[in-house]
């Protein structure tokens, strides 16, 4: 089956913010441990410097998404909606809904495993922003987001977590939002102040 899908790429930077009170379990034990509140809520953007699916060019283009997980990240039924960069032509909307559906193959055919309720994929105006340190992600006013590193010791330096197995990427960087606003997909939440986590991505498909 997999011959059949177009080979796809995805290089850029990933924020993530949920409901975890302290840094995100998920990243080190692989979501075998259950989240701090024993469920997994979370908005999450993506900065697509470099892609392509098939002949189509995803440069500059941004994601947003709304994730709902009953309890561990591992153990699925995962409810998910998707919001895709308006400036996306048809032909490169239809294939980020593809990737982020997992239905492309690749790094993303988790989603096809992990996922089993789609809140909706919609094209939004989906702003990805870095002002400093500090990443910032609107969608209208569905999502109003923003992640910055927590500070170590050596304040030059980010503390981060190295050579991981994590599906995103293996090397997270942590931080904490300083907004979290979600409204979307009949979900009210703010998770200001709480877990949060930046990412650069390498993602591609179909094999």
């Amino acid at each position: 089956m997999n011959q059949a899908l177009p080979n796809w790429a995805i290089q850029g930077e990933l924020i993530l913010n949920c409901n975890c009170t302290v840094f995100c379990p998920c990243v080190v034990s692989l979501g075998v441990h259950y989240p701090t509140e024993g469920h997994c809520q979370a908005w999450l953007g993506i900065h697509i410097e470099k892609g392509f699916y098939d002949d189509v060019s995803l440069d500059s283009l941004n994601i947003g998404m709304v994730l709902d997980i009953p309890g561990r990240m591992s153990r699925g039924d995962w409810k998910a909606g998707t919001f895709i960069d308006e400036r996306a032509d048809e032909r490169a909307y239809a294939g980020l809904a593809q990737i982020f559906k997992g239905e492309a193959g690749g790094t993303t055919r988790l989603f096809s495993m992990l996922i089993s309720e789609h809140l909706g994929v919609e094209r939004a105006p989906v702003k990805f922003e870095r002002n400093e340190d500090e990443r910032l992600l609107t969608v209208g006013k569905k999502i109003v987001g923003g992640v910055k590193p927590i500070q170590g010791s050596d304040a030059s330096k980010e503390v981060t977590v190295n050579n991981t197995g994590y599906w995103m990427g293996p090397d997270i960087t942590v931080a904490q939002a300083t907004k979290g606003r979600v409204r979307a997909f009949g979900r009210v939440w703010d998770f200001e102040g709480r877990s949060a986590e930046i990412c650069q991505i390498n993602w591609n498909g179909p094999h």
